[in-house]
């Protein structure tokens, strides 16, 4: 079996954003990036299907030349080899984006395309169900779990209230994975060290052709949301106000 994993390289959780000089993007000589977590998630659950089942894990990564760390750092987990569109992302909508992750994806013919659910720095959500399509493969969301049953797979979707869904697939497919659905491995000593020797095939969007598509996105101005303050006063007796002062608090300020 061969599965394409899609991962994304994001600024880490703690890092401290600057606006940059031109006012239109952070100052990224400031900030560590990592692997987005619902794509390490992914990640995982491919190299747990490879190693009940067999075949080939490939990273696929569209990003700048800086994404090449998280790239090595998939292949020390465990992935047999990577692709890498050298490109910078930013301005690039869901569905450009899934557009040049397409271009690369058709050339592999892969039986399984996993991504992770959404990105921590954007968070559309978008871009696999989109990549989906455009690939024209059978395709399932918040998936918790993936066995191989025969020539398909049968999932397990997250619904809402502690509800969840089996799915029966036909292969090949495209899944998008939910954080948390099972312990992310670290890389040994010798995942690291095999890793320098992996293939990580490099090109361009131009190298990929005019089905690639192009960005969707113009950035004009990158900003701080603007702390202001606000009072309001509630009329009415002590329990008219502390009935209002409570459904603003749910319902507006969303705190209880």
């Amino acid at each position: 079996m061969k599965i394409i994993v899609a991962i994304k390289q994001v600024p880490a959780r703690d890092s401290q954003l600057r606006i940059a000089a031109s006012g239109k993007w952070i100052e990224e000589s400031d900030v560590a990036y990592e692997i987005n977590e619902p794509d390490a998630y992914a990640l995982e659950a491919a190299l747990q299907l490879k190693e009940k089942n067999g075949g080939e894990v490939i990273a696929l990564c569209a990003a700048p030349e800086r994404a090449s760390q998280t790239i090595r750092e998939a292949l020390a987990k465990g992935a047999d080899r990577a692709l890498h569109i050298d490109e910078d992302m930013r301005a690039f909508d869901p569905l450009a984006a899934a557009r040049l992750l397409a271009a690369a994806i058709k050339a592999e013919s892969p039986d399984l395309v996993l991504t992770g659910l959404q990105s921590d720095d954007l968070g559309y959500g978008q871009t696999g169900v989109i990549l989906a399509e455009l690939l024209g493969l059978p395709h399932a969301t918040l998936i918790m779990q993936v066995e191989i049953q025969g020539a398909g797979i049968r999932v397990k979707r997250e619904l809402e209230d502690g509800w969840f869904q089996h799915v029966e697939m036909p292969l090949p497919a495209l899944l998008t994975i939910q954080s948390g659905i099972s312990k992310l491995r670290y890389a040994t000593l010798m995942g690291i060290k095999k890793a320098k020797t992996k293939e990580v095939k490099r090109f361009s969007a131009a190298d990929l052709g005019a089905a690639a598509g192009a960005p969707g996105i113009t950035l004009d101005r990158v900003y701080l949301p603007e702390r202001v303050k606000h009072t309001q006063l509630f009329e009415g007796t002590p329990k008219e106000a502390a009935a209002k002062l409570v459904e603003k608090l749910k319902f507006e300020a969303r705190v209880l």
